[in-house]
This record gives C-alpha cells, sequence and structure tokens, in this order.
C-alpha cells in the first residue's frame, strides 16, 4: 500500500529531529518502549520531561540570583537536568548542559548565565519541535484507527 502524505509527513519530522541533531538513540529506546497497551508512551514521557524541566529551570533561575552563586547547587540542579535531558534523548539539550556544568566547575558565573540561556532556547526549541511532531503523529493514528489499510 502506498503511503499517505500523512504518513511522509510524521516520517520526515521524526528523521529531521535526528538529522538535526535535536535527539539521539535514547528516543528510539522509549518508542521501542511503546506498544498497543501504551500507545502514547512516549509523548507521555516527554510530557513528564517539560514538567520536571520547567521545576528545574525555576530553581536554576532562583539559584542564578543569589550572590554569591552556590556553584555546587546549580551543578546539583543540571546534573538533574541533564539526567532527564538524555532520558529522552534531548541531544542538544543534553550537550548544553553539558557545557553549564562546565562554567559550574570553572567557577565561572558569567559563563553559567550564558550557557543557562543556550539550554533554555535549546529546551523551547525541541519541546516546539516535539508538539508539532506528536500533533501529527496522533493525526496519522486516527487515520490509521479510521483506515487500518492505510497502516503500512
Amino acid at each position: 500500500m502506498e503511503r499517505t502524505p500523512l504518513h511522509r509527513r510524521v516520517a520526515y519530522m521524526r528523521r529531521c529531529l535526528f538529522d538535526q541533531g535535536y535527539l539521539d538513540e535514547q528516543f528510539v529506546q522509549l518508542e521501542d518502549l511503546q506498544d498497543e497497551a501504551n500507545p502514547n508512551f512516549v509523548e507521555e514521557i516527554v510530557t513528564l520531561f517539560y514538567t520536571d524541566s520547567a521545576r528545574l529551570i525555576h530553581n536554576i533561575e532562583q539559584a542564578l540570583q543569589n550572590r554569591p552563586l552556590d556553584f555546587n547547587r546549580l551543578d546539583d540542579y543540571m546534573h538533574q537536568f541533564k539526567g532527564s535531558s538524555s532520558s529522552i534523548g534531548a541531544k542538544k539539550v543534553k550537550s548544553e548542559c553539558t557545557q553549564f556544568r562546565e562554567h559550574c566547575s570553572a567557577r565561572n558565573a558569567e559563563g553559567c548565565i550564558r550557557s543557562f540561556q543556550q539550554v533554555k532556547q535549546e529546551h523551547t526549541i525541541l519541546r516546539s519541535k516535539l508538539e508539532a511532531y506528536f500533533h501529527w503523529q496522533r493525526k496519522l493514528d486516527k487515520q490509521t484507527e479510521s483506515y487500518p489499510e492505510l497502516a503500512a
């Protein structure tokens, strides 16, 4: 059966997330855990990531307001953020978290502030891209439910 334009759109969006370096193999591993019993598993895990990361971003923003900076606390927060990012395969976010942690180790306040802006930027870009991807994936899932012969 010929793939529909919607199949091609979803496949292209997914491929771009990898080709542009936003996602890594960990995302594929999450997809492998998704099945008929948990058809929205990946989207649910990503939603949990964004809920948790919002809390961490808030904590980091608060910690960056304090003087003197508590580099150990900042590093702990970013360590959590990096771990969460890694668990969903957020490659660029994870990379920016590593940069932030290097600035913490060097006790470089300006570097921390600059790299935190990058972390937030990559986090926001990935969120937007994943929201669009999941939106179209849900449309494809509905189409496939209505027309099972298009599932191929």
